[in-house]
């Protein structure tokens, strides 16, 4: 469909760090090579912290996790011990830019963003995420283009169920299925659907790192040589660029493109047992150690002995048991501040084996959030600026452990994702940087000509 109407197609390329794709590999992908020398593109800084949940939501509504109330994919709900709760589509509660533009009379194509399960009503079409239990669930909005998706893209995939794994072919296969599946729908809904904002996520990238990273990457701490997997990842980028010049030969000169991850990738060193820490440091407290490695939620905690507890993931979350907040609170409230920064100079001290800092960054929500919706956590980690992952799980008797206590797993997230613009006529290269995943929002509506709202915190690029 050709028309002079000002348009956004946004690709997503959900883990994609700058350092591989303009660093080392771009001269290897002509298609992506091609659309930067025409692009300002660069770096972007993405949230606190970088991980998929938020990161998302705060680029599609230029929101930072606190107004959105989103501290990772689980959250508490409330001030009790029972862990936390998955987050979804429902969960949002500030306007996205298909919210907004559905809104003024905008058509929209969204297919595959992170936190859009279950489907919303939009001015448009909607095919949900990663985050989609299976493909018997209602998936799509409006819910009669599900025949249309099952028959463009014959079992169509949401994720790759098993990527933290040592079987290591059908993960690769089941990243490819789903690319080409998911490639195919948009490029199918790029001709047939009447559209002025499209935008679609691809979360290969994201599992092809999680599961490859060790065999190209000769600085990883379990880099194997030679293997036939040392290629893969860069093989799939190739693929990718491929991909990416088949859908861009479908756009005209008025559409802007803007190809965006929202954060990096980067080797994993190890992980961080932060419950085991806490034990050894008198914060936490069992009424009986485990035999074998457990858990947090298994395990049998001494409330009543207990000042701190912790959670695994890619950025570590810390709780801290409050008197008058949580139902056996240990730590007086008018001590609450000193307590949690005598927990910041530990942290930030965690030393290797060698007795070298590793660089570990501790932040308070309400000092990097204009406000703090829902329950966040106490303290937010970075164990070694993102190169250790946070372990929940308690029974390694030490701090340290080789991996992921989930399994295997061979990257960690890094603070910095990627952006390619290429916006109407623009025929120069710019690397530019100081661009957030804030900015992406204000952009994409500056260049459509529709009023930024005012709370949206990002500038235009």
């Amino acid at each position: 469909m050709v028309t002079n109407r000002k348009r956004v197609f946004v690709l997503g390329l959900d883990s994609v760090p700058p350092e591989l794709l303009f660093d080392r590999w771009l001269n290897q992908l002509p298609h992506i090579k091609q659309l930067v020398s025409q692009s300002v593109y660069g770096g972007m800084k993405s949230t606190i912290p970088a991980i998929t949940c938020p990161a998302w939501m705060s680029m599609m509504t230029s929101a930072n996790p606190g107004r959105l109330g989103l501290y990772g994919f689980r959250n508490r709900t409330n001030y009790d011990y029972n862990g936390l709760f998955f987050a979804n589509s429902r969960t949002i509660h500030i306007d996205t830019i298909w919210n907004i533009l559905s809104r003024i009379g905008k058509k929209v194509v969204v297919i595959g963003v992170p936190m859009t399960y279950p489907p919303q009503p939009v001015n448009g079409c909607m095919i949900t995420c990663f985050m989609t239990p299976d493909p018997g669930c209602e998936y799509t909005y409006p819910p009669e283009l599900k025949p249309e998706v099952e028959y463009i893209a014959k079992g169509y995939i949401f994720d790759v169920e098993e990527f933290r794994s040592d079987n290591k072919d059908p993960i690769l296969k089941t990243i490819y299925d789903m690319t080409e599946k998911r490639f195919r729908l948009a490029r199918h809904f790029i001709r047939s659907k009447d559209w002025d904002f499209f935008m679609m996520v691809e979360m290969g990238p994201d599992r092809i790192h999680h599961a490859f990273w060790k065999y190209f990457d000769e600085s990883h701490p379990h880099y194997i040589p030679g293997s036939k997997y040392q290629n893969a990842i860069l093989d799939y980028y190739k693929y990718l660029d491929t991909e990416i010049g088949n859908m861009l030969n479908l756009l005209d000169e008025h559409t802007m493109v803007l190809i965006v991850s929202d954060h990096g990738a980067k080797k994993m060193m190890g992980g961080i047992c932060i419950n085991e820490w806490l034990i050894q440091n008198g914060y936490l407290r069992l009424l009986q150690y485990p035999r074998e490695v457990t858990p947090f939620n298994k395990l049998i905690v001494d409330w009543e002995h207990t000042k701190v507890w912790g959670e695994g993931g890619y950025y570590g979350r810390i709780f801290m048991n409050v008197k008058g907040r949580e139902p056996k609170g240990t730590i007086a409230k008018q001590h609450y501040e000193h307590f949690r920064n005598e927990l910041i100079e530990g942290l930030e001290d965690l030393r290797d084996e060698n007795g070298k800092n590793i660089n570990t960054r501790a932040f308070k929500p309400e000092e990097i959030y204009s406000t703090c919706n829902g329950i966040p956590p106490d303290l937010i980690v970075y164990y070694g600026d993102l190169s250790w992952r946070s372990l929940g799980t308690v029974g390694n008797r030490s701090i340290w452990a080789g991996g992921n206590d989930i399994g295997p797993d061979d990257a960690n997230h890094s603070q910095y994702g990627i952006y390619i613009m290429k916006g109407g006529h623009t025929c120069r290269t710019i690397r530019k940087k100081d661009i957030t995943i804030y900015d992406i929002a204000p952009t994409i509506l500056d260049y459509m000509g529709v009023k930024t709202p005012e709370d949206m915190e990002g500038k235009v690029i």
